[in-house]
């Protein structure tokens, strides 16, 4: 625990059962207090690593995706009274090591919402970022930051820590269950003012790394730039989508 605050990490689990582990072993138990591995209908022994290494488990009977996982992690670490939250995911591609630094500038008070990014230290083509996703970062980010007014190195990072405060505040529900809940989360933090800070972090690209294929991620990149038009169109108060309604 830090400053009287609970940290949860909280996992997206697929197909996972090689790394999480190793990801697992370094994170700081000192600092975080449970942590959730939510398995979306993994194909291999992801949840018999996860019960050997006695994490909270939530299984899903059937894939819900990577944005339907991210929901029940969200839900079950409020259950288990989370005041920070902190997604990592399992595959190792991001290191645990920032997870106190992450916790330490939510329990600050300063700000809500921290992100690690893979670009503040240039060091994304270094870790094995393909240069085809790496130019698609850029040229995205760049066109978000125009749409929100923000000024983020990238909107494209799987390793965020959100307040509790943060979490039940969205309507996350309303959100899609594939890739682009993260984007639509960012834009709804953007949406509610919400204060967002960047830490910098290496990223290691291997095999067992998650990823989406190059049609994924087209159909990711445009989904980016319509929901950046919506953010928009709600700000302008013209029509305001249903993931930027408030909750009661």
């Amino acid at each position: 625990m830090i400053k009287n605050k609970k940290v949860v990490v909280v996992m997206p689990a697929y197909n996972a059962e090689k790394t999480l582990e190793q990801t697992y072993r370094e994170i700081d138990t000192a600092i975080v207090d449970e942590i959730v591995v939510v398995d979306d209908c993994s194909r291999d022994a992801t949840v018999k690593v996860a019960k050997e290494l006695g994490l909270h488990i939530v299984e899903h009977k059937k894939n819900r995706g990577y944005g339907g996982n991210q929901k029940s992690c969200y839900k079950k670490a409020l259950e288990l009274g989370a005041d920070i939250v902190i997604m990592l995911h399992p595959d190792y591609q991001y290191t645990p090591k920032l997870i106190p630094a992450m916790s330490h500038v939510l329990a600050s008070e300063l700000y809500d919402v921290v992100l690690g990014s893979r670009i503040l230290s240039g060091g994304a083509l270094a870790g094995g970022m393909p240069i085809y996703k790496y130019i698609a970062n850029r040229i995205l980010t760049f066109i978000q930051n125009l749409q929100t007014g923000m000024k983020l190195s990238e909107y494209h990072t799987g390793y965020r820590a959100f307040t509790k405060k943060v979490l039940t505040s969205l309507h996350l529900e309303n959100n899609d269950d594939d890739f682009i809940f993260d984007n639509q989360m960012l834009l709804q933090i953007r949406f509610q003012k919400f204060r967002v800070a960047e830490v910098t972090c290496p990223t290691k690209y291997f095999e067992e790394a998650s990823s989406i294929n190059f049609s994924r991620s087209s159909k990711y990149g445009l989904l980016c730039i319509w929901y950046g038009f919506l953010y928009m169109s709600a700000k302008a108060g013209f029509y305001v989508h249903p993931i930027f309604h408030k909750l009661k």
